[in-house]
Order: C-alpha cells, then structure tokens, then sequence
C-alpha cells in the first residue's frame, strides 16, 4: 500500500512539473507571437507608408513628411545616446530629444490623418497642410541643430586627443634619440675654434 501511494505521490508531482512545463512555454510562445506581430506590424506600416509616400499628390507629400521626420528624431536621438555613452554633458538635451519625440509622434498622426483624407476626398484643407508644413520644419530643424551641436563637439573633442598625440609622439621621438658623446661635443668645439695656419704666417716666421 505504501509503495502504491509513493508511485502516486512522484505520478502526481511529474504531472504538476509537465503542467508547469506547458505552461511556462506557452506564455513563452504568445509573448514570441506578440514581439514578432508587433514587430511585423512596423515592418508594414513602413513599407506602406514609403509605397504611400511615392504618390506626386498632396498625400504623397504628407507621407513624405512623415518618413523625412521619423528620420530625423531617430538620427538625433543616435547621435544623443552617442553622446552620453562617451561621458560628455549634455545638460537638459536628453529630455529636450525626448519632448521633440512627443511632439513629432503627435504630428505623424496628425500628418497620417491629413493623407487619409487626401485620399478619400476630393476637398483639401490647404491651411491645414500650411500649418503641417511648419510644425514638420521647426521640428526637423531643431534635430538638425541638435546634431550640429553634437558633431562640434564630438571634432572638438577629436582635435584634443590629436594634439595630445601629437605632442607625446615628438617627446617620444625626441627621447628615443641618442644622447651626445661628450667627447664629441668637445672635438667639435675645438675644430670651431682653432685659429687656422696660413702659408703667410709661415713666411713670416722664417723672416724672423
């Protein structure tokens, strides 16, 4: 009896670590399906947007605007993580990048709307698509300064390690070579000042 209620026991506890086994593996199997849906998910909408954006008209042109600006927030914040991974201070500028992702995902709905309708009606807000217009400059700009400022620092912080380099590499040089042989040095100093001996000085002697 005790041997059949033992066999039960471990029957039970390999059942409770196969369930626990399943288990764990789907919840590993839906979060896999979700990352990969989403991530196909952007994969589409970008191929969509970048076949969208060939259109000449004025949708095309939105999504035009919408791709130039996901480029440019997604080049200013490289070039900010850049920054900070090779110590530099950089003040308030994270969070200044992190407002102007706010504001250009705000603007790429706004942009993604304004195509929509485009291309569902034949009725076109032409002061809409002004305004688009410039929020979509001042915001592209104000990446495009950021970086500027950035890569200044970045040759400034180059043009430093350089003339570091350039000085140690001329100490270096000059140490490596050879130090003068005193005896040399005075070989020298005596040829530089020895009176030469002319054939008129000879005559002379003779005379006297």
């Amino acid at each position: 009896m005790i041997k059949i209620t033992t066999f039960l026991t471990i029957v039970l506890v390999l059942m409770v670590l196969f369930l626990l086994a399943g288990g764990v593996g789907v919840y590993l199997l839906v979060k896999l399906g979700k990352k990969a849906t989403k991530k196909a998910r952007k994969v589409t909408e970008r191929v969509a947007s970048q076949v969208a954006a060939m259109d000449p008209g004025q949708a095309g042109e939105t999504e035009r605007m919408r791709l130039d600006l996901r480029k440019e927030v997604s080049l200013t914040r490289q070039a900010v993580d850049q920054a900070l991974q090779a110590g530099w201070g950089l003040g308030d500028l994270p969070r200044l990048v992190a407002e102007i992702g706010v504001h250009a995902d705000q603007l790429d709905g706004q942009l993604a709307l304004y195509a929509r309708h485009s291309r569902s009606s034949a009725y076109v807000d032409h002061a809409s698509l002004g305004r688009l217009r410039e929020h979509h400059a001042k915001l592209t700009t104000s990446c495009a300064r950021i970086r500027a400022d950035l890569l200044n620092d970045q040759m400034t912080h180059s043009a430093n390690g350089i003339d570091d380099i350039r000085d140690r590499t001329d100490l270096e040089i000059e140490a490596r070579r050879r130090a003068p042989d005193p005896l040399d040095e005075i070989d020298e100093l005596y040829r530089r000042t020895a009176v030469p001996r002319f054939p008129d000085d000879d005559r002379r002697s003779d005379h006297r």
